[in-house]
């Protein structure tokens, strides 16, 4: 098995070519370069399952084993999710019970009770930003665009967009946000709530799902996005390309628009519908689908990676690569 390179290690690629690679965990396979070269993975068959599973008794931990991601939770959660990759595809079989503590469904906010689900979903295991951005769609919209954002590594959805508009006007454009929102949803502790469906999702930070990985403020891998990519939750690298410069809290570049809204519900902007924010370039830290280049624990020779954050959008609202699974984009 031919693991990753450290960071600056001989076979570092510098600056100026790091941006023309992209990394990817994974067994066989191998990542492409901007100009269509193959890099130099090999498979490693079994070796290359990831297992999480909430019947262990281990205390909670995240180790990285070159290609083996291993993580364990505290038991008596129900919860159960086994991923797997061919060197192709990584694949996620889950039932989407929390593993973690939740707020008690139904509530004043939220009338639904978690039930398991069945969660069966594929995602590339070599993404690649694709220069097409693709967003998510706003629920009962036939615009295009995916459904979720992608799955925390607990296999529990990241499912940001809300089913509630301005004057239950169902289809309409003023939809409320579930946690800046003048609506009471329901939200838990790890901004979460239940679908009429009973499945459990996160709109923002997954707090109990970063507090049982307990690695405090070091960069926590929580999550892949609908096109493949790693999700990060909240800290990274003050310099992306440099791991050994501090970690810090990365900041969304989103700000609440100036002025009133011409049309809906009227008023000041202030942060209660999706469209009352906007997307303002290098007023933080992170691109508009609140991701950026650099280097990560998981992947030293940089890979594109998003991040939920402690501001707006929280979880990214669009991807830069392609998702392969077709429940991404329900009709």
């Amino acid at each position: 098995m031919k693991f990753p390179l450290p960071p600056f290690s001989p076979g570092y690629l510098p600056a100026f070519l790091i941006s023309l690679t992209i990394i990817s965990c994974g067994g066989g396979g191998s990542p492409s370069n901007a100009s269509g070269e193959s890099g130099s993975g090999s498979g490693s068959g079994g070796e290359d399952d990831i297992v999480y599973n909430g019947g262990s008794s281990d205390p909670a931990a995240a180790v990285y084993t070159g290609d083996v991601l291993v993580v364990s939770t505290a038991s008596g959660t129900g919860n159960s999710v086994v991923m797997t990759t061919d060197g192709t595809y990584r694949y996620l079989v889950a039932n989407g019970i929390p593993d973690h503590a939740t707020g008690s469904f139904p509530n004043a906010g939220n009338p639904n009770s978690i039930s398991a689900q069945d969660y069966t979903v594929t995602l590339p295991a070599w993404p690649q930003v694709s220069g097409t951005i693709t967003w998510l769609r706003t629920p009962f919209s036939s615009e295009f665009g995916i459904s979720k954002s992608g799955y925390g590594i607990n296999g529990v959805p990241l499912d940001v967009t809300t089913a509630e508009f301005w004057n239950n006007e169902t289809g309409g454009t003023w939809n409320y946000e579930a946690i800046t929102g003048g609506l009471n949803l329901g939200i838990d502790a790890s901004n979460a709530h239940v679908q009429p469906n009973g499945a459990y999702h996160y709109h923002g930070m997954p707090t109990g799902l970063v507090d049982a990985i307990g690695k405090g403020t070091a960069m926590t891998l929580v999550a892949w996005a609908a096109d493949g990519f790693p999700i990060y939750a909240r800290y990274g690298y003050a310099d992306p390309l440099d791991a050994t410069s501090a970690v810090v809290q990365l900041t969304a570049s989103y700000e609440v628009k100036s002025g009133t809204r011409p049309s809906g519900p009227g008023g000041t902007y202030d942060g209660t519908f999706t469209k009352d924010w906007e997307y303002v370039a290098d007023s933080g830290d992170l691109d508009e689908c609140n991701g950026r280049f650099g280097v990560t624990p998981e992947f030293p020779l940089g890979i594109y990676h998003y991040y939920i954050t402690a501001d707006y959008p929280f979880i990214q609202r669009c991807v830069k690569g392609t998702p392969v699974d077709p429940s991404f984009f329900p009709h």
